[in-house]
């Protein structure tokens, strides 16, 4: 038996004992988890603001840990190998994964979800793990708690920035913002940073939020901060506009996945400019198309392509890794998962990791 935490339903989770998961399929793993993380998507369930189709699965897709028993198919890992997942499940062979897409594999299948057991708890099956798990031998991070993000959100973050760099001159001097300062909004940071030595000296990193814990953090890792009155909102706007010759930033980091902020994110941009968001939305879009065709805007949406792009966000976060050691600020064992959960629910704190190692 293993101990799991367990959704279920609105603000509801409970730590329970679950079997040890078995092989399901020869291309199956079990990971014997060492550290696993509450992500911000996980509150998209846990608020009710995102619906589950059942109750009663293992929450979680960030987690690490090593080999605990291997399917008889698998060829690129053996019992003990270290490594950490994507948050989804990738095959490595249909047309998305392909063309490093793997975000829409066709297999695809999301840790911690109704459809697929996650990673809080001791022990998680991996499909299709060949293609999926990334083995953490030649990587050179030295905290492995900070290994922990490669799963999701320091991937997400720099997909985020990417998109929209992509997309500028390198020649010119640039001006972007982060809508959102929590742990995805704080690696798109650190992302953009360091991308941003490739764009003129000139160019401009600013921060909105409205927690002002959250805005002392992304000020320490390089950005201007613009601290946002939720009353009213179109004081960010004008204040961004501002320190742009009253145009407006070049491109918008939406991280949030909230309609306010991607109103807000609309709305700083300058014509011509990009809109690059990563976050959740679950409801339409706080804008109309009238107003894209009038404002000329490029837009980037949806979920990141964890595995296709690992080797070259690990490049930047193994050069930026000393910008994460005080990234984790709430660790506890995974008996403490109900106050946890309470406490990133509420942003008291910022990053929840639960230590699985003492259960060995």
């Amino acid at each position: 038996m293993m101990k799991s935490v367990i959704f279920k339903g609105p603000h509801q989770v409970k730590v329970e004992q679950r079997s040890i998961p078995k092989l399901k399929s020869k291309t199956d793993v079990i990971v014997k988890v060492r550290y696993n993380a509450i992500c911000g998507s996980d509150l998209h369930a846990f608020r009710g603001v995102e619906e589950c189709e059942s109750i009663d699965f293992i929450m979680g897709h960030e987690f690490c840990g090593t080999i605990y028993q291997v399917g008889e198919s698998i060829k690129n890992f053996q019992v003990g190998d270290s490594v950490v997942s994507p948050f989804t499940v990738s095959c490595g062979e249909c047309f998305y994964c392909l063309g490093n897409l793997s975000a829409r594999c066709e297999q695809s299948l999301l840790f911690g979800s109704p459809r697929l057991d996650g990673g809080q708890a001791e022990y998680v099956r991996v499909p299709l793990a060949d293609s999926t798990l990334l083995h953490l031998k030649n990587v050179q991070i030295k905290d492995e708690k900070t290994l922990l993000f490669l799963g999701d959100i320091f991937p997400t973050g720099y997909f985020c920035v990417k998109n929209a760099l992509s997309r500028l001159n390198p020649k010119d001097d640039v001006s972007i913002c982060v809508f959102g300062c929590g742990p995805v909004g704080l690696c798109t940071i650190i992302a953009a940073k360091y991308l941003l030595r490739n764009f003129g000296n000139g160019s401009k990193l600013f921060a909105v939020d409205s927690v002002q814990q959250r805005l002392e953090k992304a000020t320490l890792l390089g950005a201007t901060v613009i601290k946002l009155d939720e009353s009213n909102p179109t004081m960010a706007v004008t204040k961004l506009q501002d320190e742009t010759n009253g145009r407006g930033v070049d491109a918008s980091l939406e991280v949030v996945g909230s309609r306010s902020a991607l109103r807000i994110a609309f709305d700083s941009l300058r014509p011509f400019g990009v809109l690059s968001s990563v976050g959740v939305h679950n409801s339409n879009l706080p804008f109309s198309g009238d107003e894209c065709f009038t404002k000329n805007i490029v837009m980037q949406f949806g979920r990141c392509p964890v595995r296709s792009i690992l080797p070259e966000s690990i490049a930047v976060m193994e050069a930026t890794q000393d910008q994460f050691k005080d990234f984790v600020d709430h660790v506890c064992t995974i008996d403490d998962a109900v106050e946890a959960y309470d406490l990133f629910e509420k942003r008291l704190v910022q990053k929840v990791v639960f230590n699985m190692i003492g259960n060995e």
